[in-house]
């Protein structure tokens, strides 16, 4: 085999490699705003039937859903500490 053909290979491993990396990193990233999102959405609706018995609700609305979706459960925490304070 010549030395040219298995830099070659080599190379083209290499780049493979790297764009394989690409497409995994926002796969992962999708999925833990996906994770984030389901677990904020429970908390919510859990957030807001316990607090049935107490007075307490937050709003589930485009603003809420996008908070506690991209932060997950603090930001469930954001949103009670918001409602509570103001």
């Amino acid at each position: 085999m010549d030395i040219g053909i298995v830099l070659a290979f080599l190379f083209g491993l290499f780049l493979l490699y790297i764009v394989g990396m690409l497409l995994v990193i926002p796969i992962k990233l999708i999925i833990k705003l996906v994770i984030n999102g389901v677990l904020g959405g429970i908390l919510l609706l859990v957030v807001n039937f316990i607090g049935g018995f107490i007075g307490f609700s937050i709003v589930i609305n485009p603003l809420t859903a996008v908070i506690a979706g991209i932060f997950g459960i603090p930001g469930v925490i954001l949103l009670i500490l918001l409602q509570y304070i103001l």
